[in-house]
C-alpha cells in the first residue's frame, strides 16, 4: 500500500504562496494549487517557496503538499528555499538603503553558503558611488542597474544565468521594477515612494518564483518597511569574522588568538581598516552584530 501511496505522489517545486495555498509546478509542466498537510504545522516546519516537494492530489484537481524533500538551504527572510544567491538590492535616492540592511543579509547567506551579489538601482537618479565604494572591496559582485535606462540589466541577467537567485531589501528599492526590466512579460505591478517617509509600498506582498527561461529562476519577495532583527536569524559571534570575506587575508595575524576585531591591540583587521582595506562602514557594522549575536544564547542560534 505504502508504495502505492508513494507512486501515486507527484514531485514538483513550490513557486508562490499565496493566503495559505502553495502554487506547486510539477515535473510535468502542471500548475497545482496545493494546502499542506497538517502535519508541517506539528512538527514546527512550513514548506516554502523554492521547495522541492511531494504532492498528491485531490479528484477536483487541487492537491496537498505532502513532504518537502531535502533542502541544500533556505532562509526565514526573505522566506525562501533552495537558492543559489541573495541579490541584495540598494539605492542611495528614496528610500535610501541603510548599509547595515545589505550586511545583516549578507551574513546570513554567507552562513548558508549562498553567494551575494549586491546591486546599486536607480542609478539614473543618483549613483550611488558611497555604496559601490563600500562594497567593491568586499569580492561581492557589485553591479549598477537602471530599470528605466537599462543600466546593467543584460550584465545582472548574465551573472544569474542558470541559477534561482532571490531579489531582497527594502521597500521601494525597485526590485519588481528591475525583474521586469529582465523579463517584460511578467508585467510585476510596482509602486510609489513615500517622499515624507523615505519608504516605499509593499507592492510585492509574497513570495513568487519566476522562470526568465535557460534554468535561471527569480524570487521576487516582499521589501522591508523596518528592518527587524527577530525576524532574521542570529549566528554565533564567533563566527562573523569569517563571514565578512573581506576580513579573511587578515585573520590570524593579530596578536591574540581569540581577537574580537573590535579594539584589541595589535589587530590586524583594525590595521587593515585604519589603512583602508576593510571599508570602515563594513567594520563598523561588524561591530553593531558583534554586540548584537553576543545577547544571544546557543540555543538561540543557527550558525
Amino acid at each position: 500500500m505504502e508504495a502505492q501511496t508513494n507512486a501515486a505522489r507527484r514531485a514538483g517545486r513550490i513557486t508562490r504562496l499565496l493566503a495559505g495555498f502553495y502554487t506547486v509546478d510539477t515535473e510535468d509542466g502542471e500548475s497545482v494549487s496545493c494546502r499542506a498537510r497538517g502535519k508541517f504545522r506539528l512538527d514546527g516546519t512550513s514548506p516554502l517557496v523554492g521547495d522541492r516537494v511531494l504532492i498528491s492530489m485531490n479528484p477536483d484537481g487541487s492537491g496537498y503538499v505532502t513532504e518537502v524533500l531535502p533542502r541544500r538551504n533556505f532562509f526565514l527572510r526573505p522566506a525562501v528555499a533552495n537558492v543559489d544567491c541573495l541579490v541584495l538590492m540598494a539605492a542611495a535616492v528614496n528610500p535610501i538603503t541603510d548599509p547595515f540592511l545589505i550586511d545583516r543579509v549578507a551574513v546570513i547567506a554567507e552562513s548558508r553558503g549562498v553567494g551575494v551579489v549586491v546591486v546599486i538601482n536607480k542609478c539614473s537618479l543618483d549613483r550611488g558611488d558611497e555604496l559601490f565604494e563600500i562594497y567593491s572591496s568586499t569580492g561581492y559582485p557589485v553591479l549598477r542597474t537602471d530599470a528605466l535606462t537599462g543600466e546593467g540589466v543584460a550584465e545582472l541577467r548574465g551573472l544569474l544565468s542558470g541559477k534561482t537567485a532571490a531579489f531582497t531589501g527594502n521597500s521601494g528599492v525597485g526590485k519588481s521594477s528591475l525583474l521586469n526590466a529582465m523579463s517584460p512579460g511578467l508585467s510585476q505591478q510596482v509602486g510609489e515612494v513615500s517622499e515624507r517617509l523615505g519608504r516605499g509600498r509593499h507592492t510585492t506582498r509574497h513570495v513568487q518564483l519566476f522562470s526568465l527561461g535557460g534554468g535561471t529562476f527569480i524570487a521576487d519577495t516582499p521589501g522591508f518597511s523596518t528592518f527587524d532583527l527577530k525576524q532574521i536569524e542570529p549566528v554565533k559571534a564567533e563566527n562573523l569574522q569569517y563571514l565578512f570575506p573581506e576580513f579573511a587575508p587578515h585573520l590570524g595575524q593579530c596578536r591574540f588568538d581569540d581577537c574580537a576585531h573590535i579594539s584589541e591591540p595589535d589587530c590586524a583587521v583594525l590595521e587593515a581598516v585604519r589603512t583602508g582595506a576593510i571599508n570602515p562602514t563594513r567594520h563598523a557594522s561588524y561591530t553593531k552584530l558583534h554586540a548584537i549575536c553576543s545577547e544571544f544564547k546557543d540555543w538561540e542560534r543557527k550558525g
